[in-house]
């Protein structure tokens, strides 16, 4: 995936979660990672991890927070998706930073890596798939019980936006990305488009 970093000293179930993060390798600055655990999924921006893979610079495999209901290693192993331990997370952000944009993957085991013809794995370049549909809703649906409706495009909408329309009285409407707005049978007063991958 595309490896790209975040230098948040917390929100790393958030972060994983983000829709905008489909598809890439995220590495995380701040050096402890996993202390607090993970929270309800609930609390989480989508269903699922959406990260292609995740770097830190220390993993703490024993959370200690009241909302826990596993540790990040669990959590990683249960979705399939890989994780390794750098030392210097900080100097990869720097190289990110100072490149541009970079391909990358995670590769582990034991076996020495070999670079002869034919062996290496190929570069998957995430840019190259249709990633906003990959997120989207399939389906609209509703969500609030306000007398006004908003209208969310879900093009990797985090779940946070939802709820923050609703906490401010509105219904909210998602709808997938590619809607035809002349086609939709309700009536509405904003139109909100998500961030997204």
């Amino acid at each position: 995936g595309e490896v790209v970093f975040a230098t948040g000293m917390v929100g790393y179930p958030e972060a994983l979660t983000d829709p905008s993060f489909r598809g890439q390798i995220l590495v995380m600055t701040y050096p402890l990672i996993g202390s607090y655990g993970v929270p309800k999924k609930e609390d989480w921006e989508s269903k699922k991890i959406q990260v292609a893979g995740l770097i830190v610079s220390s993993y703490i495999d024993t959370p200690s927070h009241y909302g826990s209901e596993r540790s990040l290693g669990d959590w990683l192993k249960d979705e399939g998706v890989p994780a390794l331990e750098v030392r210097d997370t900080r100097a990869l952000a720097k190289k990110i930073r100072n490149k541009g944009v970079l391909l990358g993957k995670l590769e582990i085991g034991r076996k020495k890596i070999t670079a002869k013809a034919g062996q290496v794995k190929k570069f998957e370049n995430p840019d190259l798939r249709n990633l906003v549909s990959e997120v989207s809703t399939k389906k609209i649906f509703f969500t609030g019980a306000g007398k006004k409706t908003i209208v969310l495009i879900d093009c990797g909408a985090k779940r946070n936006i939802e709820r923050r329309l609703v906490a401010r009285g509105f219904k909210v409407a998602v709808v997938p990305w590619d809607t035809d707005f002349s086609l939709l049978a309700f009536s509405y007063v904003g139109v909100v488009i998500s961030n997204g991958p």
